[in-house]
């Protein structure tokens, strides 16, 4: 099983590094477990550490509740954030860095303090933050036409691909992350719509719940890390040349460009 999960975990990398994406996994695992897939991704984390690459934070995904229902799971997914996966904000990205990128505006935490408890309460969790900033991920897979089942997303680094961080930086006690409304722009067009609730009811939600299973793991949240919560709406495919932009009420703006071939 070992070797297998070795041989999955490679192929991930040869599709990351030569964009060249590859057919499912979840039909290829030994078992049809979610903890074979976490298997995969750690393996992967391994060899980018060893690699040389630094871990920054997490990201959660399905989030969303009609996600998971059409991927037939009930609850989120996480996976990790390295430094050399940020871009600064109104920055650009470079045509073909990624296979078949997706946008989404989110919420992001920046921890001031760790959160090791694999329970913790709300008010331990609200108090963990140090900031919070509005947010664009950029999803990608290394699935052909992101034909993904749960196994996969997770087995893939929960489809990451990208992040930036926008401002201004707030505290999370001055914020009604529940309500605040998001719209991300595709080339200056409404796109997509949302708010914080779509997000587990709550951003303050997926952000206990990733802390918890993080202790549980054995690599809680450490202070400075960052924290993706999750879509507040619907994801948008980008193409060469498209510049995106998130306002997020009581928050602040973000913005990317995506450079043409």
């Amino acid at each position: 099983m070992d070797q297998m999960i070795e041989q999955l975990a490679g192929e991930l990398r040869a599709a990351e590094s030569t964009r060249m994406p590859i057919e499912p996994l979840a039909g290829r695992l030994p078992v049809r477990d979610i903890a074979h897939a976490y298997a995969v991704q750690s393996a992967n984390t391994r060899a980018s550490l060893v690699a040389g690459r630094r871990l920054v934070g997490r990201k959660i995904g399905l989030t969303s509740a009609a996600v998971q229902r059409q991927l037939g799971v009930d609850q989120p997914d996480y996976g990790m954030l390295f430094a050399d996966m940020e871009v600064p904000d109104g920055d650009v990205i470079a045509p073909g860095a990624l296979i078949q990128p997706k946008v989404e505006a989110e919420i992001a935490f920046i921890m001031a303090d760790g959160l090791d408890h694999p329970d913790p309460s709300s008010a331990e969790v609200l108090d963990a933050i140090g900031w919070v900033v509005p947010a664009l991920e950029i999803v990608d897979s290394r699935v052909a036409n992101w034909k993904i089942s749960i196994h996969d997303t997770i087995a893939d680094n929960a489809s990451s691909g990208r992040f930036v961080l926008g401002g201004p930086a707030r505290l999370a006690a001055e914020l009604d992350l529940r309500l605040c409304g998001m719209v991300l722009e595709r080339n200056g067009d409404p796109t997509s719509f949302g708010a914080g609730i779509a997000c587990l009811g709550h951003p303050l939600h997926a952000l206990r719940w990733l802390a918890g299973v993080m202790a549980r793991a054995g690599h809680p949240l450490a202070a400075g890390d960052i924290v993706l919560s999750g879509a507040l709406g619907p994801m948008v495919a980008a193409n060469p040349g498209d510049q995106f932009s998130a306002r997020i009420g009581g928050l602040g703006s973000v913005s990317v460009r995506f450079g043409k071939e």
